[in-house]
């Protein structure tokens, strides 16, 4: 049995199925378009699992999918030990979105990572507190602020849309996944000139734990092409 992982929604679903459709291998399940399981046609041994992205990663990472579809930005975010598990064969032409730092447009003096560290530090002094920062990133967040020189600061999980955090009173920040910054625009949110942390898209992924298993490679290839 190889099994391979698709998002489950969005357009990371959409735009992985057309993949298989391009290459005549039409997927089929038992209970229609909402079944999280389904198969290729003529071949049941190639089981296909609908799953979050995120959770694509992990389960490529502990071997119990063979094969993925998922974001760079989240093969990135994950443990360490579960990044030297997956092997990325092909960066896809879809998907592309960059992790930026926002920070709310009224707040016109800074405009950088410097401007920040000052106003985490003023933070500190001032307010006894260390600056928020929103993010569903926090290990990409905290490696990058850092390396900046910004490290005043305390990470605040979003669960959900991470944009209104500054504006409910959750954050002073954030860092968020984004494809045009039109969202953070329209949310009175300005990305730092410098403040690209990371660029993603979507990709082709693969556990190490496959190689004992048979035409697991030409899969692969076939779905490379």
């Amino acid at each position: 049995m190889i099994k391979i992982g698709i998002p489950s929604k969005g357009r990371l679903r959409k735009d992985t199925l057309s993949i298989f459709k391009n290459k005549n291998l039409k997927i089929l399940s038992e209970r229609g378009e909402r079944d999280l399981f389904g198969y290729i046609k003529g071949n049941k041994k190639i089981k296909i699992v609908y799953l979050h992205a995120r959770e694509i990663i992990e389960r490529l990472g502990d071997g119990s999918l063979d094969i993925g579809f998922s974001g760079y930005d989240l093969l990135k975010e994950s443990e360490l030990n579960i990044q030297n598990k997956v092997i990325i064969n092909k960066k896809l032409d879809y998907g592309n979105a960059t992790l930026v730092v926002a920070v709310p447009d009224e707040w016109i003096d800074v405009q950088t990572l410097a401007d920040l560290e000052e106003i985490s530090f003023d933070f500190k002094d001032k307010k006894k507190s260390r600056l928020r920062v929103a993010t569903k990133y926090p290990n990409l967040t905290k490696e990058f602020l850092f390396s900046k020189g910004v490290t005043q600061f305390k990470l605040v999980p979003s669960l959900g849309a991470t944009e209104v955090y500054p504006f409910t009173g959750s954050s002073e920040i954030l860092t968020d996944i984004t494809s045009t910054g039109e969202t953070l625009k329209a949310n009175n949110l300005r990305i730092l000139k410098d403040g690209e942390i990371l660029l993603s898209q979507a990709c082709l992924m693969s556990s190490k734990k496959i190689t004992k298993k048979k035409n697991i490679q030409n899969i692969i290839k076939l779905l490379s092409k």
